[in-house]
């Protein structure tokens, strides 16, 4: 596949995406003025435009694993149906919290939140620098190699702990409180997608049980 059509693939996922995004929070907001969807949409979609063009000229097959969504594994599709009410939620509840001034949050906290959705969304790209084979779907290459570098040498998933920190701020980067109820459901979706993919990294990734042991905390240092 050329770079060329990598780039449009990619680059209309974006804007569908962000278009997407607009309208689950504009719609239930019920206004153009609702400027915590715009910032959100704007601390996430402008640096993924970097991004694009900082893979299309270094590591195009990255993206192109990136863009793969349909899930092989029985367990893991079943983790992502379970967490698609929680999810879905958490990012409906702020236009309806908007309209109808439940939360009544101080712009402070939207623009503090949008700096550390900034900060976890930095430890994503971080990771894909640092780890080629990422991808959306739990797969091993056949040339795939454990990686234990860098933010690998700290924890076993940084992608993760890095689209945590993205989905626990969102909530309040759209100026909600009651939609940080839903999201905390990253928290058991993340951790059940991390067990069954281990499965699957211990039995198809030669040397990932030594780096079990050599980086033996999976998201938090000396936690787990």
């Amino acid at each position: 596949m050329s770079r060329t059509r990598i780039f449009f693939m990619v680059l209309s996922r974006l804007v569908g995406g962000a278009i997407f995004f607009l309208l689950i929070f504009l719609l239930p907001a019920g206004t153009w003025t609702y400027w915590q969807a715009w910032l959100y949409i704007g601390v996430l979609f402008t640096p993924m435009l970097f991004v694009l063009a900082y893979f299309i000229r270094r590591d195009p097959e990255l993206l192109v694993r990136r863009m793969r969504m349909r899930e092989q594994r029985t367990t893991q599709r079943k983790i992502i149906q379970f967490s698609g009410l929680f999810l879905t939620l958490a990012y409906l509840l702020p236009g309806f919290d908007i309209r109808y001034g439940w939360s009544r949050m101080p712009a402070w906290v939207s623009l503090l939140s949008a700096a550390v959705m900034f900060l976890g969304y930095a430890l994503v790209v971080r990771t894909m620098q640092v780890n080629r084979f990422l991808s959306r779907v739990i797969e091993v290459d056949k040339d795939q190699q454990v990686v234990d570098t860098d933010v690998y040498s700290l924890v076993r998933h940084p992608m993760y702990v890095g689209m945590i920190v993205l989905f626990m701020a969102t909530p309040l980067v759209l100026g909600s409180y009651w939609a940080v109820l839903p999201a905390l459901a990253v928290f058991p979706v993340i951790v059940a997608r991390i067990m069954d993919e281990e499965k699957a990294l211990e039995q198809d990734l030669p040397g990932y049980r030594a780096y079990q042991q050599k980086v033996r905390y999976r998201l938090i240092p000396f936690v787990w």
